[in-house]
């Protein structure tokens, strides 16, 4: 019965998918503000943080008409989600049983984000948009064959579970899946064995998969498509991979409080933006003439409600047709999700997501940053409640790390009360793991 309600939600937003991306700008437009007052009104009802901030502040949700009126509403302080995240999710029926989500970005501290089952099911629905690119560039066909490299925890990990217990589908991709934990030479046997049509991992992980592998002289399977995600892969080093693998170099951009915000066409120009999903506008940073920090707001999820959130990132937003016809807006390259690869003296390339999932159940840290000075001397900075929680923090945390550093690195483990401000200040930027190797 379970699998027969998820199959009707998916069908129920199924139809058209592909062609919204192309609409004409007033009936997109009309999708979007429709999606932003019920979000609003649903919020100012069942939501503690906006209830309060409504009655406080004296506005009426019925005043929030259109995205652009979402701005006469306070930016999120996401700390303050960071702290209390129960203030931000429903108490409406349609939040109940909402799976939960850890964020696993660089800044070292996790954030709890809870999605409705309804939206959840409805995200397969709207992956075609993001589906028909890939396809068209490799080859066409239903099923291209996938492989994904990542890890037995991820979100999209747990998101493909919970598919698989809610929904039936008559018919499913062709996906592998390879830890990224793995040894070189095992990924590489993966990608020989499987040869994807299609191959996905996180952009920092793929720069160094394939220079190393190409650097070896390896044999590899070359596949027609590559995915990167979760953090930035730099322009340079696409064209790179693109020039020495003959694939096409794709992207989505997605976080854990907003699984739809951009993905690239076949042109590549940059992320069409999920518009009638989630808004995105940018606050402007200072020193940048036309690039601002990300703001979304995420229309389709009734469990932890966000909106006007800062993602930390810095992009632009053009306003210039694509070549491919879409009309959502695409918005430039995204800045700020760079994050560094920790290479070991064993010739292991040691991603941050290891270190996030090494870390991340110990809830006495606040936030944490791991900087690599040397192959085998590391500093980590925690910051916890309290001065006297450190010490069970430190022994914990460094008993996670010493698998993934090895028996011989040196953990040198001290307290910080406010990690990373001082970096922000200066840069802007925090990365909670830090190579500072040539």
């Amino acid at each position: 019965m379970r699998r027969l309600w998820g199959n009707a939600i998916v069908a129920a937003h199924l139809r058209g998918q592909t062609r919204v991306p192309f609409l004409p700008r007033p009936k997109l437009d009309a999708l979007r503000d429709a999606r932003v007052r019920k979000i609003v009104t649903h919020a100012a009802r069942t939501v503690p943080h906006y209830r309060e901030l409504f009655a406080r502040e004296g506005i009426d949700a019925r005043d929030i008409r259109s995205a652009a009126d979402l701005e006469r509403l306070p930016l999120l302080d996401p700390d303050a989600v960071r702290r209390e995240p129960a203030r931000f999710l429903s108490t409406s029926r349609r939040a109940r049983g909402a799976p939960a989500f850890l964020t696993s970005g660089s800044t070292g501290r996790p954030l709890e984000v809870y999605h409705d089952r309804q939206s959840l099911l409805a995200n397969i629905a709207f992956g075609e948009r993001e589906r028909a690119p890939m396809i068209a560039l490799c080859g066409g066909g239903f099923r291209p064959n996938e492989l994904y490299i990542g890890y037995d925890t991820s979100n999209f990990r747990k998101v493909l579970a919970f598919y698989a217990a809610n929904t039936r589908m008559p018919v499913k991709p062709r996906r592998t899946t390879v830890s990224m934990m793995a040894p070189f030479d095992d990924i590489v046997a993966a990608i020989n064995e499987v040869k994807p049509d299609l191959l996905t991992a996180y952009g920092g992980f793929l720069d160094v998969l394939y220079r190393t592998l190409i650097a070896r002289g390896d044999v590899i399977h070359r596949p027609k498509v590559v995915m990167f995600m979760g953090e930035a892969l730099p322009a340079d080093r696409r064209a790179w991979i693109e020039h020495e693998l003959g694939a096409r170099v794709l992207s989505r951009y997605c976080a854990t409080e907003a699984f739809k915000i951009g993905y690239f066409c076949e042109e590549r120009t940059g992320f069409h933006v999920h518009e009638d999903l989630c808004h995105v506008r940018l606050r402007p940073t200072a020193g940048a003439e036309r690039a601002g920090e990300i703001v979304i707001s995420n229309l389709v999820n009734y469990a932890t409600v966000l909106l006007n959130y800062p993602m930390g990132d810095v992009a632009t937003l053009s306003d210039e047709p694509c070549p491919c016809g879409r009309t959502f807006r695409v918005l430039s390259e995204v800045h700020g999700r760079v994050e560094d690869v920790l290479r070991l003296p064993n010739g292991v390339a040691l991603h941050p997501r290891a270190v996030w999932h090494a870390l991340k159940d110990d809830r006495s840290m606040l936030q944490y940053q791991l900087v690599q000075h040397e192959p085998r001397r590391f500093e980590l900075r925690l910051a916890t409640l309290d001065a006297a929680a450190f010490p069970a923090a430190r022994e914990s945390a460094e008993r996670a790390l010493r698998p993934l550093l090895g028996p011989e690195a040196v953990i040198e483990t001290v307290w910080r009360e406010d990690l990373g401000r001082s970096e922000r200040e200066r840069t802007g930027k925090f990365r909670a793991v830090e190579s500072r190797l040539r």
